[in-house]
């Protein structure tokens, strides 16, 4: 995964669908609905003292702060696809696993910093995890730095 600037970052193509329909709804009917919610706390009278209006504002800065920075991270994306011809463990493939230690196995993905989400298995490629695992065959013994600890995995197996 090199060849990218400073300010670019991969992306799987899922992730990059993802980032896109975010966008699209707040700026489509997430916005509408907060350009409501403003008309109408301004139609309940003096704005100086309407804590519905003033709070509409804020919410609809904070989106607006929102939109902007998902709209930079589209603009730094570089897709990323998947090698399915890949040995060894690439970006965006899934990837099975086995703790030596617990014998407890699972499956993760490496991907792009801005969609990893652990608790689905995705890990960030910038992380120890994907660090460990990133150019590790099936059969590879990796050390991975956890919080908990450094430990021992396996790979099992490549792709789904």
């Amino acid at each position: 995964m090199t060849g990218l600037s400073g300010d670019q970052q991969a992306i799987t193509p899922e992730g990059l669908t993802a980032l896109e329909a975010e966008i699209a709804e707040l700026e489509g009917p997430k916005r509408a609905a907060l350009s409501k919610r403003i008309q109408t706390a301004r139609e309940e009278g003096d704005l100086k003292e309407n804590a519905e209006y003033h709070i509409a504002k804020d919410d609809q800065a904070h989106m607006e702060t929102k939109i902007l920075r998902l709209r930079e991270r589209l603009r730094s994306a570089v897709v990323v696809e998947a090698d399915d011809g890949a040995v060894v463990v690439a970006f965006g493939m899934p990837v099975t696993v086995t703790d030596l230690e617990s014998g407890k196995q699972q499956s993760l993905t490496v991907v792009g910093p801005t969609e990893a989400s652990p608790a689905q298995g995705k890990v960030s490629s910038e992380s120890p995890v994907a660090q460990a695992l990133l150019g590790a065959a099936p059969g590879d013994e990796v050390e991975v730095q956890t919080p908990g600890g450094a430990r021992r995995w396996r790979v099992d197996s490549l792709g789904d």
